[in-house]
């Protein structure tokens, strides 16, 4: 007698051979990103490290009054260290920036598997580098820079590449909720490369940078073996991109007499109609839409609104990413470790927040709307956690989540679920070539701001921190201001719907009481 089949094989075969393949699809760019920003926070954590308060600090000379910078690693024990850590940052962030519009284009016209993994190997060598500064001794500010702009570039191949593969493998249904969810991976990279660095940060602060880097190579070997670009590379169905086209399918049936064969093959589409044509050489071959130029994407609506509200948006979010441990060590007077693990709580909050400005923007489908809305309550919260939020671990704990749920929020939907949209706007007629280079000028233009944030708090803390929270409260309010038109229009365009909802079901009522007589 034959036993029925196992349970654990029936829930597998429940799951379709198209959900098998997205799922590889969003872990595989799921971790890729995490790796890559995994190697961008040791810098945070490392900067306590670099410049300490010596005189807190345990082995030190006997005279320590004579040389109250013995502990520091030169040349940032001068009074001059903030100005040297914004150079270190801007380095990286303006390089990134920079490279970032140049990233989208060379995205669209090479294959994303080879562009992804070769640029994770080159950005777990330039992290690695920093690092070995340490074991090398070298103090010339020069190399710490050089190794932080060949990273910033090595890093502008991953998000585009990233976008684009889940652009192209995802649909608009749930495309907020899913890419909510999946763009986590920007807080648990921070959050992993605050605990591996901080583990490393009191006793060899090179072995922070030399191990994230590490990983992040492992990954793209990983990636070069398991990402599949297309879902007609291995023959899955291709999702709808258009409002319209999923909620109504308008394609025409075929006449019984005809038979269309699809054909993808990496850049050809052949259709063969066998009443007509009879033989192989008839395939009409149809060349895969262009990659749009870098005007074009800026032309499609909304793009150049989103881009300069993630300016201001993201200087808010990569002001945290940089400068929260070094202000909670200041302002709370933490150690370096703690302060590091403290800063992971800010990140959990990004998860929280990327999560829900999803799934709401998916409901009432209103992107900006849902962006404006958390911008604009973040600006009075970074005023109370600046106030209060350092009076009790549990303020400080309940204070950096709820902060970093409304900073991150805004940034996340915007990198992710509004790129993808406008990358495969109806507009484009089809044409999803776009989303790389749309997502590279979104995400470039945010990254702007992002090197403004450390570079101006590099030069505002000197003052007080308190003025650094004003910065981040009028970048706030300048990044709802740039959404302004796009929430009004999404807003009339809510209320035209709801007004046509109302007058479909009054007409329905009308004619049901009708029917009745």
């Amino acid at each position: 007698m034959r036993s029925s089949l196992a349970p654990g094989i029936r829930i597998l075969r429940a799951v379709s051979r198209d959900s098998w393949y997205r799922g590889l699809i969003i872990v595989m760019t799921f971790l890729c990103y995490t790796c890559y920003h995994m190697s961008r926070k040791p810098i945070s954590i490392v900067k306590s490290q670099l410049h300490q308060n010596c005189s807190a600090v345990s082995g030190g000379p006997h005279n320590a009054s004579a040389n109250s910078t013995w502990c520091d690693w030169a040349p940032f024990e001068n009074a001059n260290y903030n100005e040297l850590f914004g150079a270190l940052d801007d380095s990286f962030l303006v390089t990134y920036a920079v490279g970032m519009f140049i990233s989208g284009i060379f995205g669209e016209r090479l294959p994303l598997r080879y562009y992804l993994s070769c640029g994770m190997l080159l950005s777990g060598a330039f992290t690695a580098l920093f690092g070995l500064g340490y074991y090398w001794n070298i103090h010339n500010i020069w190399f710490f820079i050089f190794a932080q702009i060949l990273n910033g570039l090595a890093q502008t191949t991953g998000w585009p590449s990233v976008v684009s593969c889940m652009g192209n493998w995802f649909g608009k249904g749930k495309r907020g909720l899913i890419m909510g969810i999946w763009n986590s991976h920007t807080s648990v990279g921070n959050i992993l490369g605050s605990l591996i660095a901080g583990a490393f940060v009191t006793k060899a602060w090179g072995l922070s940078f030399i191990v994230p880097g590490i990983i992040v190579a492992i990954m793209g070997v990983i990636c070069f073996f398991f990402l599949i670009e297309y879902p007609e590379d291995v023959g899955c169905s291709l999702p709808q991109h258009n409002e319209e086209t999923e909620k109504d399918e308008e394609t025409p049936p075929l006449p019984p007499s005809s038979s269309t064969e699809e054909i993808y093959n990496g850049s050809l589409r052949s259709r063969v109609n066998s009443t007509n044509h009879a033989s192989s050489d008839d395939l009409v071959l149809h060349e895969q839409p262009a990659a749009i130029s870098f005007l074009g994407a800026l032309r499609i609506p909304g793009v150049v609104e989103f881009s300069l509200c993630l300016l201001f948006a993201k200087l808010v979010s990569y002001t945290f990413l940089f400068w929260l441990p070094a202000y909670i060590v200041n302002v709370g007077h933490f150690n370096p470790r703690e302060a590091g693990d403290l800063s992971t709580l800010f990140d959990v909050g990004g998860i929280l927040g990327g999560i829900s400005a999803g799934l709401v923007s998916d409901t009432f489908g209103c992107r900006a709307t849902t962006c404006w809305v958390m911008l604009i309550v973040a600006a009075p919260m970074l005023f109370l956690y600046n106030q209060v939020g350092h009076d009790g671990i549990s303020t400080t704990i309940g204070m950096l989540i709820l902060c970093g749920a409304l900073v991150n929020g805004p940034y996340a939907l915007i990198t992710t679920a509004v790129s993808a949209d406008l990358g495969t706007h109806k507009s484009l007629q089809g044409n999803a070539r776009a989303l790389s280079t749309v997502t590279a000028i979104i995400d470039g233009t945010g990254s702007i701001g992002a090197a403004l944030g450390p570079l101006l708090v590099g030069l505002i803390a000197r003052t007080s921190w308190v003025n650094v929270f004003y910065m981040l409260i009028a970048s706030d309010i300048c990044a709802c201001l740039l959404l302004s038109r796009l929430v009004f229009k999404e807003l009339r365009g809510c209320c035209g719907n709801l007004t046509k909802k109302r007058g479909c079901c009054l007409a329905l009522n009308q004619k049901t009481v009708l029917d009745q007589q």
